[in-house]
């Protein structure tokens, strides 16, 4: 009897105890719970991914909502058997529009898809409506430089002007005017952007005399003489505090009717469809062609982004050969779709010679590829 009573007055003290106690431990299943509804929350959490998936086609000597992709006016055109197809691409995702892991999951497991790092794509703090100006600014420099790719491989003579796009800071912005066209530096030509860095090097710190054609309300050009300032740049060179464009006059009017669609990579293929419209005949013959690259004034084809997309794209629309950029080859090998034919290519002179040799019945296969 007394072991029983001291065993209850052990007890008693130890509940009666005045010593600090912690939260009582969770239940299994409460911690079961919370730990899902975290692992659920985070899954919906936005990241700083971006996804590359197969776009719309487009056949640039055909039509899109009833429009001409590609008209031309003051010149005779010719009709073409030929399909020269533009490729796009769908792009989810960074600014305001960023996905979640469970999309980027769904993306990594689809192998039409590539998923690649926000910056890749979009420049730092840069929202999607900047993005979507800047893709819409792109396309329409791509379509200026198409044509005076074309024009250049047929041999047509037009002018080119450099001209202020927008100012850097406010050095000259009181003296210049966006629209502004470059002519001469100190009484000189300005022949080219190389030609310019050289006389504003040559000039240094001393104000300059900018000649410059600038328009009137009417859109008539006067010359105007500016005394203007530059400054060095981080690298030494000088600066006239302005982002440069390139404006050109070309002989014919070339229209574009694509809507919606953004970024450089149409350039080469559209060139190639104002050289199939002028010249007679079909360019590829009755081949069905596509084909990305970003396009210079002198012919010179650049790279782009999603060609694995754009392959995609092409062999589902029923394209046999494909015209892409000699520096996207590294993205090309192992990822070209069976009976897709493709071709790399440097210039726009490489891609209409191939052409030519393909319709008149050259095996696309012989032709210098990625792999």
């Amino acid at each position: 009897m007394h072991e029983r009573e001291a065993q209850d007055a052990m007890v008693e003290r130890d509940d009666n105890s005045h010593e600090p106690r912690g939260p009582k431990p969770l239940k299994r299943s409460s911690a079961g719970v919370i730990a899902l509804l975290l692992v659920g929350v985070m899954m919906f959490l936005p990241t700083n991914f971006m996804i590359r998936s197969p776009g719309p086609v487009f056949n640039t000597l055909g039509k899109d909502e009833g429009k001409d992709v590609v008209s031309i006016e003051g010149a005779k055109t010719y009709a073409s058997d030929s399909e020269l197809d533009l490729l796009t691409v769908y792009v989810q995702g960074g600014g305001q529009n960023r996905v979640t892991i469970p999309v980027v999951l769904e993306a990594m497991l689809n192998p039409t898809k590539d998923v690649v790092p926000e910056e890749t794509i979009m420049a730092h703090n840069t929202s999607s409506q900047q993005q979507n100006e800047q893709n819409d600014r792109m396309m329409t420099s791509s379509q200026d430089l198409a044509i005076a790719a074309a024009m250049t491989e047929l041999g047509y003579d037009y002018k080119t002007w450099l001209s202020v796009a927008d100012f850097s800071n406010e050095l000259n912005s009181k003296l210049l005017k966006k629209g502004d066209r470059l002519l001469k530096y100190n009484g000189k030509d300005i022949s080219s952007l190389e030609e310019l860095k050289k006389q504003l090097n040559a000039n240094g710190e001393k104000p300059a005399t900018l000649t410059v054609g600038r328009a009137d309300k009417q859109g008539d050009y006067k010359n105007v003489d500016v005394t203007v300032k530059t400054e060095a740049a981080d690298n030494g060179e000088r600066q006239l505090g302005i982002f440069l464009g390139t404006e050109h006059k070309f002989p014919i009017g070339v229209k574009f009717g694509l809507s919606n669609v953004g970024g450089p990579s149409a350039g080469m293929m559209f060139a190639l469809s104002i050289i199939d419209r002028l010249t007679e005949g079909s360019l590829a013959g009755e081949h069905h062609v596509a084909g990305t690259g970003e396009i210079a004034a002198d012919g010179t084809v650049g790279p782009i982004g999603g060609i694995a997309q754009k392959m995609v794209a092409a062999k589902k629309s029923g394209a046999t050969i494909f015209l892409a950029p000699a520096d996207n080859c590294n993205e090309v090998v192992g990822r070209v779709p069976d009976g897709l034919n493709v071709l790399k290519i440097s210039t726009l002179s490489e891609a209409h010679t191939a052409l030519e040799k393909i319709a008149d019945g050259q095996d696309p296969s012989t032709f210098a590829t990625c792999e």
